[in-house]
C-alpha cells in the first residue's frame, strides 16, 4: 500500500468511475438497490476525505448515457437515490463548503430530479471549498460530438475561423470547460476501461485501478490511490 504523505504533492483534481454496486450486491444475495444504496455512503467518506486532503475537485461518475439502457426499476432506484441524496446532503454539502456542479444531459433526468439538482447546485454556489461534479447522463463521446457541432455552427456563422481553431477552443466547448483537467483518474472493481468517462480530460491523468468494489471503498483506499499517485512522476509526453 503507498502512504499518503500530507507534505507531498496532492491531486487537484480526482475523478472517480464508481463502479462494482451490482456485483457487491450479489455477492451478498441483496438486490441491486443496496448496492447503489451502499455505494452512496462511500460517496460521502470519499467528500470527507478529499476536503481533509485538500484536493480542489472531485468528479464522480454517478450515471452513464448507457446506463438508461439499464431495467427500467434499477433505474428508478438511482434516480429516487439521487433525489435522496439531494434532499438529505445538500444541507452538509453547505456546511462543509463544497459547491454541487452537474455535467452530463440533465435534460434527460426525469422533471423531478433536475429540479433537485437545480436547488442544491443554487443553495452551494456561494461555496468555495471542494467542487464536487457530478457526471450524470453523461457520456464523453457524446459530449465531444455536441462539442464539434458547436465548433461547426461558429465557423459556418463566420464566428470562428477553423484554422485558428487549437485545443484550449476546443476544450472551452466542453462540459468541463470551467475546471481543470483530472491529475488522478480511479476506477473501482479492477475493470481495466474507461467506459466512456472524460476522454478528453483524461488524456495526461494518472490512473489508479483497484479490485475493491465501490460500496467497499473508504478512506484509506482514496488515500493509497492519492499516495500511489505522489510516487509518480508526471512528464506529460516529456522525457
Amino acid at each position: 500500500m503507498a502512504a499518503f504523505d500530507p507534505d507531498k504533492e496532492i491531486p487537484r483534481h480526482i475523478a472517480i468511475i464508481m463502479d462494482g454496486n451490482g456485483r457487491w450486491a450479489r455477492e451478498r444475495g441483496l438486490p441491486r438497490r443496496e448496492g447503489h444504496r451502499t455505494g452512496a455512503e462511500s460517496v460521502e467518506i470519499a467528500l470527507e476525505t478529499c476536503g481533509e486532503i485538500g484536493v480542489d475537485y472531485l468528479t464522480i461518475y454517478a450515471f452513464s448515457s448507457e446506463n438508461w439502457k439499464r431495467p427500467e426499476a434499477e433505474v428508478k432506484a438511482l434516480m429516487g437515490l439521487l433525489a435522496h441524496f439531494l434532499k438529505e446532503k445538500t444541507s452538509s454539502l453547505i456546511k462543509n463548503n463544497i459547491r454541487l456542479r452537474v455535467i452530463g444531459q440533465i435534460d434527460k433526468l426525469p422533471k423531478s430530479n433536475q429540479k433537485e439538482l437545480e436547488k442544491s447546485i443554487e443553495a452551494t454556489a456561494g461555496n468555495d471549498g471542494l467542487t464536487l461534479v457530478v457526471a450524470l447522463s453523461y457520456g464523453s463521446r457524446e459530449e465531444i460530438v455536441e462539442a464539434t457541432r458547436s465548433l461547426m455552427k461558429k465557423a459556418q456563422d463566420g464566428e470562428l475561423d477553423p484554422g485558428n481553431l487549437d485545443e484550449a477552443t476546443f476544450a472551452a466547448q466542453l462540459n468541463t470547460a470551467a475546471y481543470p483537467d483530472p491529475d488522478l483518474l480511479i476506477r473501482t472493481s479492477g475493470e481495466f476501461r474507461v467506459s466512456n468517462f472524460l476522454l478528453w480530460q483524461i488524456s495526461y491523468s494518472e490512473i489508479f485501478i483497484t479490485k475493491t468494489l465501490w460500496p467497499d471503498f473508504r478512506r484509506d483506499n482514496l488515500l493509497e490511490a492519492a499516495g500511489e499517485y505522489q510516487k509518480r512522476q508526471r512528464r506529460f509526453g516529456g522525457v
